[in-house]
């Protein structure tokens, strides 16, 4: 379906953060089929509504420590062409990986993380919304480089060129190859061959399911 008219299940303890954020989405055409405070009233909910896309926090009662996020995990593997947004003050690198695993298992609903205090306008909110329930991976720039302090081993990243591990964050921050491209003033044709390369040097050629993802989660794990 397009991106009009979106289902969305909203998980947020705030309640008038929760009001808030409703009242956004439903202001630019989108349904808020179920608004909940709580991680099993979550699940209840996208359970019973099969909505286009939930949008969760991490920490939510009873005990806010990453219930929201495992609720998104669960709900991902029961519900694979559900579009999941985390909305966040926290990275919780562990759980983000699950997610994205999850993603490049199956390839069918988007995912996002954005952290709240760093969406700047409320219709790039929106537009984060439409995109992952779209399909695409939308990956706050922050969570990307906190990800990236964490120590790598692995050689396969070891074998990538400065270049091409800018264009991997980029597309780890769910850019597509032309904001790719006008970001690091080169041609599309330069950008696809740095994927391609990326491509080959991280052993993906041959693997199934969408290798953007694939390799995004390589680049994250790593």
């Amino acid at each position: 379906m397009g991106n009009a008219g979106l289902r969305i299940v909203l998980a947020e303890d705030s309640v008038l953060l929760r009001e808030g954020l409703a009242a956004v989405l439903e202001r630019f055409g989108h349904h808020v089929v179920a608004a909940v405070g709580d991680a099993e009233a979550l699940t209840a909910a996208v359970d019973e509504q099969q909505p286009d896309i939930m949008v969760t926090d991490v920490r939510m009662p009873p005990g806010y420590a990453d219930e929201g996020l495992r609720a998104a995990v669960e709900l991902r593997t029961r519900h694979p062409r559900l579009g999941v947004l985390v909305l966040t003050q926290y990275v919780a690198a562990t759980y983000a990986f699950e997610l994205l695993e999850a993603d490049r298992r199956e390839r069918a609903g988007g995912l996002g993380y954005l952290l709240k205090n760093r969406v700047g306008a409320v219709r790039e909110f929106v537009d984060a919304v439409e995109r992952i329930a779209g399909g695409d991976t939308v990956i706050d720039p922050e969570v990307v480089r906190q990800l990236l302090h964490r120590e790598r081993t692995s050689s396969l990243l070891d074998r990538l060129t400065a270049r091409e591990r800018e264009v991997l964050a980029l597309m780890a921050e769910g850019r597509a190859n032309a904001a790719i491209a006008e970001r690091l003033c080169v041609s599309a044709a330069a950008v696809a061959k740095y994927i391609g390369a990326i491509f080959t040097k991280l052993d993906l050629s041959g693997a199934e399911g969408h290798h953007r993802v694939l390799a995004v989660l390589t680049y994250l794990r790593g």
